[in-house]
């Protein structure tokens, strides 16, 4: 149906195939087999706007499969995902993404044709305009801190109107994944040039959301943050690490550094609330160490009591 020469009998193939595709990777590495990719990459061409997003999201699911991404890629599919995420559908563009954010995960080699279409201008452009705790956020955070290990990448984030606000805003706002790529492309930006990108990075205000990740963050995300604040430091390596003892000293830094009392203040608050959330950890370790105590130590009962009395 899809090769036959009457469109009337491709939406309906393609929406057919996508339905028996959706979590049966079996299936996906079927459709492939079968030969449906070169139909169904041709339709990313086509100036019909529905053909083009069936298309598109056929490629999305497909691409989730291992098996099928090197021959996806050798295809040449990934300037026509680029095309459709200039100038597509708004749904086609969100697929688009994500399938260009399936591809790159395993072949980094994908990730220079990415750069090479000069992508990076519309994956901000969708970064800007979807909520950040969404999952295309996520897509596309995770695109960018893969695209900014190269030099083309970084450039070119820094070079578009908003584009480094955009990951800030996804490390203040995102999931806890998103926050994690978003942290983890600001840290690789800083560390392969930290005069060049440290004031475009403190220009956005990212010290709260640094703060706030140094406590809340996943385990990757903590000692991310932890190293991208020392680094925003202006003397960034006279520590050997970020230890929390001497975090107070690193924001002190950077605060002295940061223009406007309101940017400022939210440090100042978050700094507090890392205090309070630090004071809290140390007293429940105590209050564990108090359940294991001895007898000569402290009576067992009266040291039980007075922990269940305290939470």
């Amino acid at each position: 149906m899809l090769r036959v020469d009457s469109s009337e009998f491709h939406e309906p193939a393609l929406l057919a195939l996508l339905n028996l595709a959706v979590q049966d990777e079996k299936n996906k590495i079927s459709i492939v087999e079968a030969g449906a990719l070169e139909p169904i990459i041709s339709f990313l061409k086509s100036p019909n706007p529905n053909l083009q997003e069936y298309a598109t999201a056929s490629l999305l699911t497909l691409s989730a499969s291992p098996t099928n991404k090197p021959i996806i890629s050798a295809c040449g599919t990934i300037p026509l995902l680029v095309n459709i995420l200039r100038d597509g559908s708004p749904q086609a563009k969100v697929d688009a993404v994500m399938a260009l954010s399936n591809l790159s995960t395993t072949q980094p080699e994908n990730l220079s044709i990415i750069l090479e279409t000069n992508a990076m201008p519309f994956i901000v452009s969708l970064l800007k305009t979807c909520r950040k705790s969404s999952k295309i956020a996520e897509k596309c955070s995770a695109l960018i801190e893969s695209l900014v290990g190269y030099e083309k990448g970084r450039i070119s984030l820094t070079s578009e109107e908003g584009g480094v606000l955009a990951v800030v805003e996804v490390l203040e706002n995102g999931t806890p994944q998103s926050r994690e790529h978003a942290v983890g492309a600001l840290l690789t930006m800083c560390q392969s040039d930290r005069c060049k990108y440290r004031e475009p990075i403190l220009r956005e205000g990212v010290i709260p959301g640094l703060l706030e990740l140094t406590v809340q963050g996943t385990p990757k995300s903590q000692p991310k943050a932890r190293t991208l604040l020392q680094l925003l430091r202006e003397s960034p390596y006279s520590r050997p690490k970020a230890e929390p003892d001497i975090l107070e000293n690193i924001v002190c830094d950077i605060i002295s550094q940061i223009d406007g009392d309101d940017q400022s203040g939210r440090a100042k608050k978050m700094l507090a609330e890392m205090v309070q959330v630090s004071m809290e950890q140390s007293l429940r370790h105590l209050q564990q160490r108090a359940l294991v105590c001895t007898p000569s130590e402290m009576p067992i009962a009266s040291c039980a009591s007075e922990v269940s009395s305290k939470y």
